[in-house]
């Protein structure tokens, strides 16, 4: 009896381990896992990316899911789409951008630590400030949800922005998603963009191909930004280790940012809002 007991507790664990193989290899498991893992020098995409693809669906509610892997979009009466100038945050007449935040008491001290150095990696160079609401109508609300996710420019009133913890707890991940709230989109979303770079569409996950979609976006006529902190990284979204997207100009071009905006994204910032000396930046 001991025996027959042993042996199937033997079954359960050889089972379980073959269970666990097939939820998490690329094939079945979160959309590019294996390659985020073998990855030494990963993007801030790619962390947004397995931070995401480990929840069980891309609905944050029931009116509320998520384009491109981490761009907030609600249906009904607030799900126009904006791009570049439609929803732009205000200028003061000092000529700084100032957003209002709110911080979820739900932080430690050195997680809001992090989340502030995130705010001033977007901030150096440019004319956003991020301040303390007090009385704004308009601010973003920041909190430790399911996942990294930011909606699209100024929506008018309270935006949630979500920096889980501690996934999403890392520098380049926080100006990743305040440029969504600044209203930048991933910057091979461009309409240009197939002039440098091929999407190889066969190495994507089949229901992940949507994320490489292209939109009519202002370029400010600066640039396409292969090093760009909003640029998805060589393997994103890859459902067997190879290249979803390839540099056309040379394939050695290291494709997006882990820890800071580039010097172009600073650009997009002061061009978009009409502010500073863009040329001394």
């Amino acid at each position: 009896m001991e025996r027959i007991i042993l042996l199937c507790m033997v079954s359960t664990c050889v089972s379980a381990v073959h269970a666990q193989k097939f939820l998490f290899s690329p094939k079945w498991g979160p959309i590019g896992y294996k390659a985020r893992e073998e990855a030494e020098d990963g993007t801030a995409m790619d962390k947004i990316i397995k931070a995401n693809e480990f929840q069980a669906s891309r609905v944050i509610d029931g009116t509320t899911t998520l384009r491109e892997g981490d761009i907030a979009v609600t249906s009904g009466r607030r799900s126009k789409v904006c791009f570049a100038r439609s929803c732009l945050w205000s200028k003061s007449v000092d000529g700084h951008v100032y957003i209002a935040y709110k911080l979820s008491e739900d932080y430690t001290d050195l997680e809001t630590k992090v989340i502030k150095k995130g705010m001033e990696n977007i901030e150096k160079g440019t004319c956003v400030r991020f301040v303390p609401r007090t009385h704004q109508r308009d601010y973003v609300d920041i909190q430790p949800k399911s996942g990294c996710w930011s909606y699209l420019g100024a929506r008018g009133g309270k935006q949630t922005v979500s920096l889980q913890s501690p996934d999403c707890l890392q520098v380049g991940v926080i100006a990743h998603e305040f440029m969504h709230a600044l209203g930048f989109v991933h910057e091979q979303s461009r309409f240009d963009r197939d002039n440098y770079v091929t999407i190889m569409w066969p190495n994507i996950w089949r229901d992940r191909l949507r994320n490489f979609e292209k939109f009519r976006t202002e370029s400010l006529d600066l640039p396409y930004d292969y090093g760009s902190i909003m640029h998805f990284g060589k393997f994103a979204y890859s459902q067997d280790g190879q290249p979803t997207i390839i540099p056309k100009n040379s394939k050695d071009i290291k494709l997006g940012q882990a820890s800071s905006l580039s010097h172009i994204d600073k650009l997009k910032i002061n061009k978009l809002y009409q502010c500073g000396d863009t040329d001394d930046y």
